[in-house]
């Protein structure tokens, strides 16, 4: 699917099953929540901390969609064409960066 329809997906699902959409705060405060979960499967499967019980079985791609799911929450909620916007942000990326990581030494 494209962004485009995961915005439109998700704007139904809140209107129809999850009745409205939680204002903007408590989207922010529940998406640090969802990155907060990610970064703890991400340290146990990737770094250096072992695995508690009640980490195992949690799905990494779960957590990114999770993610994902309260980002689109608050794009929809903002106004925020998620398409748009990441064409404008590979433009800023391609004319700041063109170079920089070409050219950087620790990247070799």
């Amino acid at each position: 699917m494209t962004i485009e329809e995961a915005q439109e997906k998700v704007d139904h699902w809140i209107k129809t099953v999850g009745v409205r959409y939680f204002n903007e705060l408590t989207n922010m405060t529940i998406l640090m929540e969802e990155v907060g979960e990610l970064a703890r499967i991400m340290a146990r499967k990737y770094g250096e901390q072992s695995f508690k019980e009640s980490d195992k079985g949690k799905d990494l791609g779960d957590e990114m969609a999770d993610v994902l799911w309260v980002l689109i929450c608050l794009a929809n909620q903002t106004g925020v064409d998620l398409t748009k916007a990441l064409e404008k942000n590979f433009e800023k990326k391609n004319i700041r960066d063109i170079d920089r990581h070409k050219n950087n030494d620790k990247l070799k």
